[in-house]
């Protein structure tokens, strides 16, 4: 059976994550994936509790975001962290609004930009990649997208696929997968509520419980190199729903 991660993004608004490791771990979860806002700014003390919390909870960490000025900027600290919590793979998650490229160029420029930044944990050993959300595929003036141009940028950069940003960016994630699969490392399992529900949840869905054909998106990814998938709910407002449903109809595909 594929193991399940959990993002703990997820959980930010349920906190401690001492508890949340309680709760993934008796609900048969193995994995983790950490975001920059936990472990940014942590001592080592403060990250060998950390570990050592997961250690406790049968849970590890084998991969985690970061931003991209920590990537850039603070090489030693962010090595440090991964080192700390046992990571195999670094995503850069996220670019700003004010940040982004208008035009083909510019995003190619930002994937070899993004690249460049990575040689240095790739040659430490750890996969790096881009995490997308939905505005990497709305078409530029040249008809392409940002996120083919990042790819062509960063011909060495791997994907971990939010397929739910896929779709809701107005693409088909079946050809994204046809097309680029064998970037595809990691995966994020999250599901869209049908048109009108769950707006206190920002309309997205426990998986399973939404419109997002996970059976028939596990079979295709099964084609890739796709080694995590990780559960993610931007904004749920039920965590034990969310962590024992999400998993249940997971294991059921």
């Amino acid at each position: 059976m594929t193991k399940l991660g959990f993002q703990l993004y997820s959980a930010r608004n349920f906190l401690p994550f001492s508890e949340i490791f309680k709760k993934l771990s008796a609900a048969g979860y193995s994995e983790v994936e950490g975001y920059g806002g936990i472990y940014a700014g942590m001592t080592d003390a403060e990250l060998s509790k950390f570990k050592a919390d997961l250690d406790a909870n049968g849970l590890s960490m084998p991969t985690g975001h970061f931003g991209l000025d920590l990537l850039e900027k603070e090489f030693e600290q962010a090595l440090k962290i991964a080192k700390a919590l046992g990571l195999e793979a670094i995503y850069c998650p996220h670019l700003m609004p004010d940040q982004r490229p208008s035009d083909a160029q510019g995003w190619k420029a930002f994937g070899k930009r993004l690249s460049e930044a990575g040689k240095r944990y790739r040659d430490a050993g750890y996969v790096f990649g881009w995490h997308n959300h939905d505005f990497e595929f709305k078409a530029l003036e040249d008809g392409s997208t940002p996120q083919e141009q990042i790819l062509a940028g960063g011909p060495d950069l791997a994907w971990e696929a939010d397929i739910a940003w896929v779709i809701r960016g107005g693409a088909d994630p079946f050809a994204w997968i046809d097309r680029f699969g064998d970037r595809i490392t990691a995966v994020h399992v999250k599901d869209i509520a049908a048109k009108g529900e769950n707006l206190d949840e920002d309309g997205w869905a426990d998986v399973g419980h939404g419109t997002v054909d996970w059976k028939a998106l596990i079979a295709a990814l099964k084609k890739t190199p796709v080694k995590h998938y990780v559960v993610e709910h931007d904004n749920p407002k039920d965590i034990d729903r969310l962590i024992t449903r999400s998993i249940a109809s997971f294991n059921a595909y």
